[in-house]
């Protein structure tokens, strides 16, 4: 039996990387049962990554590492505090915008209601539309506080104790703690790992190890960027066409973006219906349309190949497959690794293969 021969032979001569694999599955499946505290640590891991190379580089300015990690930090915190203000003040403009305009908004709504969805809701006329609203308010109202006790008993439940959910928050408040160490200690945690690879192996897991951060370095630090970049260009392009909150819903559309597919949907939805129920008519939806569709061109053909080239290179339905797969079981954290970590599987799937072609099982030799 050559199948069962080579396996044995593989087995023999590849042990210890067998036992390090079951480690690291072992470790993995701690983490995930143990998900609501690890994912502040996880958080802390890939915003380290991210900002790595600005303190490396501050570094080699001779600027001290812990300095380096402090002006980092400050940084974020002052561009923060920066972005808030700003889309504070817009937004707030655009919402007294919506509010001058809601009643033309409902009305138009309204006007779109088939007859017997108003007779089954009982909303005949518009005086028992506001009648239905605000009874819907005041019943929201007087169960606010049994839907607050009700939250807290659910999510007290989710992490199964108090202590439980005290440790969760407290978890996420000492983040900048967990990120500031991790800045400070990945170097050493670089050269502790590849201490323990054995010197014959070495050079092979640098190469992977530099492959595997090209592909994260590209869809990481590369995607946030065309999110910006997609982000200001929705929202000038809303703008110019004039719909209500189009810097909100050109922010979000970027935003969303790092998701793939789902910001684009988001922003052609919600600014076509935006556009219609402000100007009632076909042209402005489209236009809405139309700018989407361009800027998802020019981000196509341009923005990414530019900042994040070919690197990842995920088939578009491997892409979507991986969405679906990391949605289903991690949930919204799921669909935002989902990508970056296929695109790490087909750097070992690559490996794997070229390995295999190699063997004298595939030769028959």
């Amino acid at each position: 039996m050559p199948a069962l021969f080579f396996v044995a032979t593989y087995l023999k001569e590849n042990y210890p990387y067998i036992i390090l694999g079951a480690l690291v599955l072992a470790v993995l499946f701690f983490a995930w049962s143990l998900s609501s505290i690890f994912l502040p640590v996880l958080l802390a891991l890939i915003l380290a990554y991210v900002l790595n190379p600005v303190v490396s580089w501050l570094e080699g300015k001779r600027v001290p590492r812990v300095v380096a990690i402090l002006l980092v930090m400050a940084g974020i915190v002052i561009g923060c505090v920066g972005v808030f203000a700003f889309f504070g003040g817009s937004i707030q403009d655009e919402l007294a915008a919506v509010q001058i305009n809601l009643p033309d908004y409902a009305n138009r709504l309204y006007g779109l209601i088939p007859e017997k969805v108003k007779v089954y809701l009982e909303i005949e006329t518009s005086e028992k539309l506001y009648r239905q609203v605000d009874r819907i308010l005041n019943e929201l109202r007087g169960i606010s506080f049994d839907i607050v006790r009700e939250a807290y008993a659910f999510v007290k439940t989710a992490f199964s104790s108090t202590l439980g959910f005290i440790l969760t928050v407290i978890g996420y408040f000492i983040t900048p703690v967990y990120l500031y160490y991790f800045l400070a200690d990945l170097p050493h945690f670089k050269e502790g790992l590849l201490k323990l690879v054995p010197e014959r192996s070495r050079e092979w897991v640098t190469g992977l190890g530099s492959e595997i951060d090209g592909v994260l370095a590209a869809f990481v630090r590369g995607q946030l960027s065309v999110c910006a970049i997609l982000a200001v260009l929705y929202s000038i392009g809303l703008s110019l066409i004039d719909i209500d909150l189009a810097i909100v819903i050109g922010s979000l559309s970027g935003i969303l973006f790092i998701i793939p597919y789902v910001g684009t949907i988001f922003g052609i939805v919600v600014s076509m219906v935006m556009a219609f129920l402000k100007f009632h008519d076909l042209l402005h939806p489209l236009l809405c349309l139309g700018w989407f569709l361009i800027v998802q061109a020019i981000e196509g053909a341009v923005i990414t190949p530019a900042i994040v080239g070919n690197r990842v290179g995920l088939h578009p339905v491997v892409a979507i497959i991986a969405l679906f797969i990391g949605g289903q079981w991690f949930g919204i954290f799921g669909l935002l690794l989902a990508v970056p970590v296929a695109a790490v599987l087909k750097v070992f799937l690559r490996h794997f293969t070229e390995w295999y072609l190699t063997t004298s099982f595939y030769r028959g030799t």
